[in-house]
């Protein structure tokens, strides 16, 4: 039995093998690749492991860089303005920060919509008025909506990584991927054509390249706490800021997760011991 079991891990060790040279035989031949090219660049964020927590300081510059730059195309819809307290702010700068949007409310006592300044329970305003509007000023292809942009964006990273991640509680995959695509825009390859309107960015996970140009560049937005303006600190920033919309009780979440264990290792001992107690003068 013991040599059966053998054999056929050996014989599936090989099979996979083959399978990674003729993938890769495939690709050299000019065959279309799996996408993406490339895989996400791995990021050094704050709120990673089962310890991390956000950097307040960052995910403000984040907003910052989604009102001033993603805003004109990105809807939040699913983020309302008072969750921005969770980022730092008061109260009273919620309030000054939601009136200056319009949204659209009603009817009204003659049974017409109008428009009215936002309060902090209203949700982040979309920047077109339906999905038909949006994709027609995008070359037919409307902008995704980035309320949950981070966690239901990520790239499978396969065996045997998938196994250590469930040790490490790596949680980055949204935000690895948005920063990467963020910064992997560049001139296409000799040999490597792509589509007229569109742009070649080997981080994409659907195609070599997308409809979406180059969103930002070095000195667009100002920081006015001294950070770098430059397309890295944009694109970090507006990634943390996207996986605090997706997850904002992510904080809370990691420190019971964390009570749990405790409580689950301690509850363990005591069964043990309690075990040890009943049966220490018992015949086995």
């Amino acid at each position: 039995m013991k040599k059966l079991a053998t054999s056929i891990l050996s014989l599936a060790f090989a099979t996979g093998l083959g399978l990674s040279a003729a993938i890769a035989q495939e690709h050299a031949e000019g065959e279309t690749p799996h996408y993406p090219i490339h895989k996400p660049k791995n990021v050094d964020w704050s709120f990673a492991g089962p310890f991390g927590k956000y950097d307040k300081a960052q995910l403000q510059r984040g907003l910052k860089v989604y009102k001033e730059v993603c805003s004109a195309c990105h809807s939040m819809k699913l983020v309302s303005f008072r969750t921005l307290e969770g980022l730092g702010y008061s109260e009273e700068q919620v309030k000054a920060f939601a009136s200056e949007y319009e949204v659209q409310d009603g009817p009204n006592g003659s049974g017409e919509m109008f428009t009215r300044k936002a309060v902090p329970s209203d949700h982040f305003p979309s920047p077109f008025p339906n999905q038909e509007a949006a994709a027609a000023a995008n070359n037919g292809a409307a902008p995704p909506d980035m309320s949950l942009l981070a966690k239901a964006r990520g790239i499978e990273r396969g065996f045997p990584t998938f196994i250590f991640d469930i040790f490490t509680q790596y949680q980055e995959g949204g935000p690895d991927y948005i920063y990467s695509l963020i910064t992997g825009y560049q001139q296409p390859p000799a040999g490597v054509t792509v589509p007229e309107g569109t742009h070649y960015n080997p981080y994409f996970a659907n195609a070599a390249s997308l409809a979406m140009a180059q969103p930002i560049t070095d000195g667009q937005v100002t920081y006015d706490d001294g950070s770098p303006q430059t397309l890295d600190q944009y694109a970090k920033d507006v990634s943390a800021f996207l996986m605090w919309a997706a997850e904002p009780h992510l904080e809370e979440r990691k420190r019971t997760g964390f009570m749990v264990m405790v409580f689950l290792l301690i509850f363990s001992a005591l069964l043990y011991l309690t075990k040890k107690s009943v049966y220490a003068n018992k015949g086995h």
